[in-house]
């Protein structure tokens, strides 16, 4: 299961980079040609900004992974043991809601994001709105492994905070260097 996790996740950061790189020539071609040659690809902006949500999205999913959204941590901090598993599984529990309700907007959604078609390339809405059908699934499967771990008692202390004050805290937690 964690090869298949470690799979997905790879693939997932895989496709960020092409979608990204994608997206940069795409923006940069067209600015040269607007500006160099007085033509454009009428596509390119579409694209892009459908390449924009896409990797939104996706690299959502991805730090949540490494717990690396920002957040406030300084009550949680403070908690006894207890109090820590029980904002911890209030806090994911509230996030499990989030993608259920994600999921059944990106559901309710899809029968009108299918019939309609982007004005440039024509495709349907539905595959760039789709994202949200992954992204609630993800994150949703990786919150419930979280909360069965918080139930076998599978997590140290440390793991109960889930995000941290600033990207300086985390640099600092990860070389182990000190304030």
């Amino acid at each position: 299961m964690k090869k298949l996790n470690d799979l997905f996740f790879k693939l997932a950061e895989l496709t960020l980079v092409i979608m990204l790189s994608t997206m940069v020539i795409m923006v940069f071609g067209n600015v040269v040609l607007r500006y160099g040659f007085n033509d454009g690809i009428i596509s390119s902006e579409e694209l892009s900004r459908y390449l924009f949500i896409w990797i939104t999205f996706l690299g959502a999913i991805v730090t949540m992974r490494e717990n690396a959204h920002l957040g406030l941590d300084t009550v949680v901090r403070k908690l006894s043991l207890r109090g820590k598993k029980v904002a911890f599984a209030i806090s994911n529990v509230l996030m499990l809601g989030c993608c259920a309700l994600m999921f059944y907007g990106t559901f309710k959604q899809h029968g009108i994001n299918a019939t309609t078609r982007s004005a440039v390339t024509e495709i349907p809405m539905s595959w760039v709105y789709g994202i949200g059908y992954i992204t609630s699934l993800a994150m949703g499967c990786m919150i419930l492994g979280k909360l069965v771990n918080l139930a076998r008692g599978q997590f140290r202390e440390s793991d109960l905070i889930q995000i941290q004050d600033s990207e300086e805290t985390a640099i600092m937690q990860a070389t182990g260097a000190k304030k």
